[in-house]
Protein backbone atom coordinates (compact mmCIF):
# COMPACT_ATOMS: atom_id res chain seq x y z
CA UNK A 1 0.00 0.00 0.00
CA UNK A 2 1.00 3.38 -0.92
CA UNK A 3 2.24 6.06 1.84
CA UNK A 4 -0.23 9.06 2.40
CA UNK A 5 1.84 11.85 1.82
CA UNK A 6 0.33 15.18 3.16
CA UNK A 7 1.50 18.54 1.32
CA UNK A 8 0.55 22.03 1.16
CA UNK A 9 -2.41 22.62 -1.65
CA UNK A 10 -4.25 22.63 -3.53
CA UNK A 11 -2.98 20.61 -6.52
CA UNK A 12 -0.71 22.36 -8.45
CA UNK A 13 2.04 23.96 -5.79
CA UNK A 14 5.54 23.33 -5.56
CA UNK A 15 4.76 21.12 -2.63
CA UNK A 16 2.98 19.35 -4.42
CA UNK A 17 5.97 19.03 -6.99
CA UNK A 18 8.54 18.17 -4.20
CA UNK A 19 5.61 15.15 -3.11
CA UNK A 20 5.67 13.52 -6.50
CA UNK A 21 9.75 13.88 -6.16
CA UNK A 22 9.81 12.39 -3.07
CA UNK A 23 7.58 9.44 -3.91
CA UNK A 24 6.03 9.49 -7.45
CA UNK A 25 3.61 6.70 -6.27
CA UNK A 26 2.50 8.01 -2.72
CA UNK A 27 -1.00 8.94 -2.05
CA UNK A 28 -1.00 12.89 -2.67
CA UNK A 29 -3.43 14.46 -0.01
CA UNK A 30 -3.54 18.36 0.39
CA UNK A 31 -3.94 20.77 2.96
CA UNK A 32 -4.83 24.49 3.30
CA UNK A 33 -1.36 25.38 5.51
CA UNK A 34 1.55 23.75 6.83
CA UNK A 35 0.19 23.72 10.41
CA UNK A 36 -2.57 21.89 8.92
CA UNK A 37 0.12 19.26 6.99
CA UNK A 38 1.62 18.70 10.61
CA UNK A 39 -1.29 18.18 11.90
CA UNK A 40 -2.15 15.59 10.01
CA UNK A 41 0.49 12.95 10.31
CA UNK A 42 0.14 13.48 14.39
CA UNK A 43 -3.68 12.74 13.74
CA UNK A 44 -2.75 9.54 11.59
CA UNK A 45 -4.51 11.37 8.05
CA UNK A 46 -1.22 11.01 6.81
CA UNK A 47 1.77 9.27 7.24
CA UNK A 48 4.27 11.71 6.32
CA UNK A 49 4.27 15.61 4.88
CA UNK A 50 6.27 17.71 2.70
CA UNK A 51 6.32 21.41 3.40
CA UNK A 52 9.20 23.94 2.39
CA UNK A 53 11.30 24.90 5.04
CA UNK A 54 13.78 27.44 3.21
CA UNK A 55 14.40 29.32 -0.12
CA UNK A 56 17.88 30.63 -1.13
CA UNK A 57 16.68 34.18 -1.94
CA UNK A 58 13.93 34.26 0.78
CA UNK A 59 15.49 32.63 3.31
CA UNK A 60 13.80 30.29 6.37
CA UNK A 61 9.99 29.86 6.13
CA UNK A 62 9.11 30.27 9.46
CA UNK A 63 5.64 28.51 9.79
CA UNK A 64 7.52 25.46 9.19
CA UNK A 65 10.80 26.03 11.86
CA UNK A 66 8.10 27.28 14.62
CA UNK A 67 6.13 23.92 14.13
CA UNK A 68 9.32 21.77 14.38
CA UNK A 69 10.81 23.79 17.75
CA UNK A 70 7.31 24.66 19.52
CA UNK A 71 4.39 22.69 18.07
CA UNK A 72 5.22 19.22 16.92
CA UNK A 73 6.50 16.09 17.91
CA UNK A 74 7.27 15.03 14.22
CA UNK A 75 10.91 14.96 13.55
CA UNK A 76 12.43 15.42 9.58
CA UNK A 77 12.77 12.42 7.98
CA UNK A 78 14.19 13.79 4.18
CA UNK A 79 14.60 16.45 2.45
CA UNK A 80 13.80 17.74 -1.47
CA UNK A 81 15.60 20.79 -3.25
CA UNK A 82 13.64 21.96 -5.91
CA UNK A 83 14.57 24.65 -8.03
CA UNK A 84 11.65 26.95 -8.63
CA UNK A 85 10.68 28.74 -11.68
CA UNK A 86 7.71 31.21 -11.09
CA UNK A 87 5.12 32.06 -14.10
CA UNK A 88 2.94 34.96 -14.30
CA UNK A 89 -0.27 33.47 -15.31
CA UNK A 90 -3.88 34.80 -16.66
CA UNK A 91 -7.36 33.46 -17.72
CA UNK A 92 -6.84 32.41 -21.45
CA UNK A 93 -6.95 35.58 -23.83
CA UNK A 94 -6.22 38.22 -21.08
CA UNK A 95 -3.33 40.94 -22.08
CA UNK A 96 -0.52 41.97 -19.72
CA UNK A 97 -2.22 45.59 -20.42
CA UNK A 98 -5.34 44.44 -18.77
CA UNK A 99 -3.53 43.20 -15.06
CA UNK A 100 -4.46 45.59 -12.18
CA UNK A 101 -3.89 42.47 -9.56
CA UNK A 102 -1.46 39.41 -8.90
CA UNK A 103 -1.98 36.80 -6.81
CA UNK A 104 0.50 34.36 -4.90
CA UNK A 105 1.41 33.30 -1.79
CA UNK A 106 3.62 35.71 0.25
CA UNK A 107 6.98 33.93 -0.47
CA UNK A 108 6.37 34.21 -4.42
CA UNK A 109 5.41 38.07 -4.62
CA UNK A 110 8.68 38.73 -2.47
CA UNK A 111 11.22 36.50 -4.80
CA UNK A 112 9.24 38.26 -7.95
CA UNK A 113 9.50 41.87 -6.89
CA UNK A 114 12.30 43.22 -9.58
CA UNK A 115 9.67 41.35 -12.22
CA UNK A 116 6.35 43.52 -10.68
CA UNK A 117 8.15 46.72 -9.55
CA UNK A 118 9.32 46.69 -14.02
CA UNK A 119 6.74 45.77 -15.68
CA UNK A 120 3.70 46.23 -12.90
CA UNK A 121 4.14 49.40 -10.90
CA UNK A 122 0.77 49.89 -10.24
CA UNK A 123 -0.74 46.87 -9.57
CA UNK A 124 -2.27 45.45 -6.49
CA UNK A 125 -0.69 42.83 -4.62
CA UNK A 126 -2.92 40.41 -3.00
CA UNK A 127 -2.06 37.54 -1.01
CA UNK A 128 -2.93 33.58 -1.30
CA UNK A 129 -2.88 30.49 1.09
CA UNK A 130 -0.44 29.19 -1.73
CA UNK A 131 0.50 29.65 -5.46
CA UNK A 132 -2.31 26.94 -6.54
CA UNK A 133 -4.77 28.60 -4.77
CA UNK A 134 -3.72 31.93 -6.68
CA UNK A 135 -4.02 30.47 -9.87
CA UNK A 136 -7.50 28.51 -9.21
CA UNK A 137 -9.08 32.05 -7.52
CA UNK A 138 -7.63 34.06 -10.34
CA UNK A 139 -9.10 32.09 -13.36
CA UNK A 140 -12.21 34.31 -12.73
CA UNK A 141 -11.49 37.15 -12.85
CA UNK A 142 -10.72 39.37 -16.04
CA UNK A 143 -8.02 41.59 -14.30
CA UNK A 144 -6.16 39.61 -12.19
CA UNK A 145 -2.76 37.50 -12.80
CA UNK A 146 -1.43 34.75 -10.40
CA UNK A 147 2.50 33.80 -9.77
CA UNK A 148 2.43 30.12 -10.43
CA UNK A 149 4.03 26.93 -12.27
CA UNK A 150 3.56 25.11 -14.86
CA UNK A 151 1.42 22.52 -13.02
CA UNK A 152 -0.58 24.56 -12.08
CA UNK A 153 -1.27 26.55 -15.98
CA UNK A 154 -2.11 22.63 -16.67
CA UNK A 155 -4.62 22.33 -14.25
CA UNK A 156 -6.60 24.99 -14.32
CA UNK A 157 -6.50 26.27 -18.03
CA UNK A 158 -4.48 29.42 -17.42
CA UNK A 159 -2.39 31.04 -19.83
CA UNK A 160 1.11 32.02 -19.46
CA UNK A 161 2.20 35.48 -19.89
CA UNK A 162 5.69 35.87 -18.83
CA UNK A 163 8.18 32.56 -17.43
CA UNK A 164 10.99 32.89 -15.15
CA UNK A 165 9.48 36.02 -13.29
CA UNK A 166 11.55 35.48 -10.43
CA UNK A 167 14.63 37.78 -9.22
CA UNK A 168 17.39 35.36 -9.88
CA UNK A 169 17.82 31.90 -11.67
CA UNK A 170 19.35 30.23 -8.64
CA UNK A 171 16.16 30.32 -7.01
CA UNK A 172 15.65 27.00 -4.75
CA UNK A 173 13.27 26.09 -2.44
CA UNK A 174 14.46 23.08 0.68
CA UNK A 175 11.19 21.12 1.57
CA UNK A 176 11.68 18.93 4.01
CA UNK A 177 9.56 15.30 4.84
CA UNK A 178 8.24 15.50 8.63
CA UNK A 179 7.06 12.12 10.13
CA UNK A 180 6.76 10.27 13.56
CA UNK A 181 10.69 9.21 13.07
CA UNK A 182 13.22 10.39 11.60
CA UNK A 183 15.64 7.88 9.32
CA UNK A 184 18.09 5.31 10.44
CA UNK A 185 21.43 5.11 8.98
CA UNK A 186 22.63 5.57 5.43
CA UNK A 187 26.18 6.46 5.48
CA UNK A 188 25.51 10.30 3.76
CA UNK A 189 23.33 11.99 6.65
CA UNK A 190 22.53 15.37 8.19
CA UNK A 191 21.17 16.13 11.77
CA UNK A 192 18.87 18.94 12.60
CA UNK A 193 19.12 20.66 15.73
CA UNK A 194 17.45 23.23 17.61
CA UNK A 195 18.85 24.13 21.37
CA UNK A 196 18.93 27.61 23.65
CA UNK A 197 20.40 28.82 26.79
CA UNK A 198 19.09 30.20 30.09
CA UNK A 199 17.69 33.68 30.55
CA UNK A 200 20.65 34.12 32.91
CA UNK A 201 23.21 33.41 30.12
CA UNK A 202 26.54 34.28 30.36
CA UNK A 203 29.35 35.35 27.20
CA UNK A 204 30.70 32.40 25.29
CA UNK A 205 27.78 29.73 25.90
CA UNK A 206 27.26 29.79 22.05
CA UNK A 207 30.95 29.95 21.05
CA UNK A 208 31.54 26.80 23.36
CA UNK A 209 28.78 24.78 22.29
CA UNK A 210 29.80 25.43 18.85
CA UNK A 211 32.96 23.93 19.65
CA UNK A 212 31.74 21.04 20.83
CA UNK A 213 31.59 20.12 17.46
CA UNK A 214 34.43 21.69 15.81
CA UNK A 215 36.60 20.23 18.32
CA UNK A 216 35.67 16.68 16.81
CA UNK A 217 35.71 17.77 13.40
CA UNK A 218 31.99 17.83 12.59
CA UNK A 219 31.16 20.13 10.00
CA UNK A 220 28.33 22.99 10.87
CA UNK A 221 26.69 23.46 7.66
CA UNK A 222 23.98 26.52 8.76
CA UNK A 223 23.36 27.74 12.22
CA UNK A 224 20.37 30.57 12.62
CA UNK A 225 18.32 31.74 14.97
CA UNK A 226 14.29 32.23 15.60
CA UNK A 227 12.89 34.11 18.52
CA UNK A 228 11.79 32.13 21.53
CA UNK A 229 8.37 33.55 21.90
CA UNK A 230 8.99 33.72 25.51
CA UNK A 231 10.74 36.90 25.83
CA UNK A 232 12.23 39.18 23.94
CA UNK A 233 16.04 39.32 23.45
CA UNK A 234 15.98 35.41 23.81
CA UNK A 235 16.20 33.07 20.50
CA UNK A 236 16.80 29.52 19.76
CA UNK A 237 19.33 28.46 17.82
CA UNK A 238 18.89 26.28 14.80
CA UNK A 239 21.94 24.25 13.16
CA UNK A 240 22.47 21.52 10.34
CA UNK A 241 25.32 19.31 10.95
CA UNK A 242 27.47 17.00 9.03
CA UNK A 243 26.41 12.94 10.16
CA UNK A 244 23.62 10.85 11.78
CA UNK A 245 22.16 11.57 15.45
CA UNK A 246 23.13 8.06 16.39
CA UNK A 247 26.81 7.60 15.46
CA UNK A 248 30.00 8.69 16.45
CA UNK A 249 31.24 12.09 16.95
CA UNK A 250 28.00 13.90 16.38
CA UNK A 251 26.00 11.88 19.22
CA UNK A 252 28.63 12.40 22.25
CA UNK A 253 28.73 15.84 20.69
CA UNK A 254 25.23 16.48 20.56
CA UNK A 255 24.71 15.33 24.42
CA UNK A 256 27.66 17.63 25.53
CA UNK A 257 25.67 20.49 23.80
CA UNK A 258 22.66 19.16 25.46
CA UNK A 259 24.22 19.34 28.91
CA UNK A 260 24.70 23.05 27.90
CA UNK A 261 21.50 23.95 26.98
CA UNK A 262 17.97 24.92 28.87
CA UNK A 263 16.44 23.73 25.72
CA UNK A 264 17.23 21.19 23.52
CA UNK A 265 15.95 19.23 20.25
CA UNK A 266 17.00 16.93 17.82
CA UNK A 267 14.66 17.80 14.71
CA UNK A 268 15.93 14.58 13.01
CA UNK A 269 18.84 12.91 11.15
CA UNK A 270 18.45 12.03 7.46
CA UNK A 271 19.55 11.44 4.42
CA UNK A 272 21.43 14.69 2.69
CA UNK A 273 19.65 15.71 -0.35
CA UNK A 274 21.42 14.95 -3.85
CA UNK A 275 20.51 16.64 -6.97
CA UNK A 276 18.82 13.67 -9.19
CA UNK A 277 20.13 13.49 -13.14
Amino acid sequence: MSRRLAFLGPRGTFSEEAALRYDPDGQLVPFVSISAVAAAIGSGMADEGVVPIENSLEGPVTETLDILIHSSELSVRSEVVLPIEHLLLARAGAKASDIKIIASMPQALAQCRQFIEQRFPKATLEAALSTAAAVEEMMGRDNAAAIGNRRAAELYGAEVLAQGIQDRTTNLTRFVILADEDHPPTGDDKTSLAFAFAVEDRPGLLVAALEEFSSRDINLSKIESRPSKERLGVYIFLADLDGHRTEQPLAESLERVREKSSFFRVLGSYPRYREQR
